[in-house]
């Protein structure tokens, strides 16, 4: 049971739901504003962190079959497999399912992240906000075909009444004190595996500062051959 954290304004555990919006290869293949594999990494983050925080998450995809692919692997691993909303729509707020299951979570406050920027995040960001939403993005966890894209969309977003924010500071302000216990390991575990220099002088302090043993992570097993 994760411990109620002060409000006054900010995101807590208990006040928001998690929008993954079209996670899949093809909208991922098109993004040329960010390092695709930072971009994996950090909705990795996010997934983790909200499940770690008991967050509920809306998983959606657009045209999985005819064009987009399906959910990447390393998200669906991070949510447990959670079965995705399927669209046609680019606007996922056309979309009465995915409306229905914001609505379902009883949370007003949205952390939102998807591919592209300037389509699938900015226009069920402007028309959630319309409906009464306050709407956060997630903006390392997004991306779009060219950096003008993704800035033009950053921009009008937040003209709407959007907060710009990354998936670090979504689970720092989750967090909010190192003295609460209850998540203080796993979220120390995603640090370490997901935030680079931070993850790293992390392990650091524990080892040659804090005389911990080192972190032991599983063993690599290398993948059996699947045909000859």
């Amino acid at each position: 049971m994760v411990q109620k954290r002060s409000e006054k304004g900010l995101l807590t555990p208990d006040n928001c739901v998690v929008a993954l919006i079209d996670l899949q290869p093809q909208m991922l293949f098109g993004v040329n504003s960010h390092d695709r594999q930072t971009i994996i990494n950090n909705n990795v983050l996010l997934a983790k962190a909200a499940r770690v925080f008991g967050v509920p998450v809306v998983l959606s995809t657009v045209e999985s079959k005819s064009f987009s692919g399906n959910t990447w692997p390393q998200l669906l691993a991070a949510l447990a497999g959670q079965t995705p909303i399927e669209r046609s729509s680019m606007n996922s707020w056309d979309d009465a399912n995915f409306v229905a299951a914001i609505q379902k979570s009883g949370k007003k406050k949205i952390v939102l992240s998807g591919l592209w920027t300037e389509t699938c995040v900015a226009l069920p960001t402007v028309q959630a906000i319309h409906d009464g939403y306050e709407v956060y993005v997630v903006e390392d966890c997004c991306g779009d075909v060219s950096t003008l894209a993704h800035d033009n969309a950053m921009k009008r977003v937040i003209q709407a009444g959007a907060k710009p924010v990354t998936a670090l500071s979504t689970m720092l302000e989750w967090q909010r004190d190192w003295a609460q216990r209850d998540t203080y390991d796993a979220v120390m575990d995603i640090v370490k595996t997901h935030c680079g220099a931070y993850g790293v002088g992390v392990e650091y302090a524990y080892t040659m500062v804090h005389g911990a043993p080192p972190t032991k992570l599983p063993d690599y097993i290398v993948p059996a051959a699947t045909h000859k």
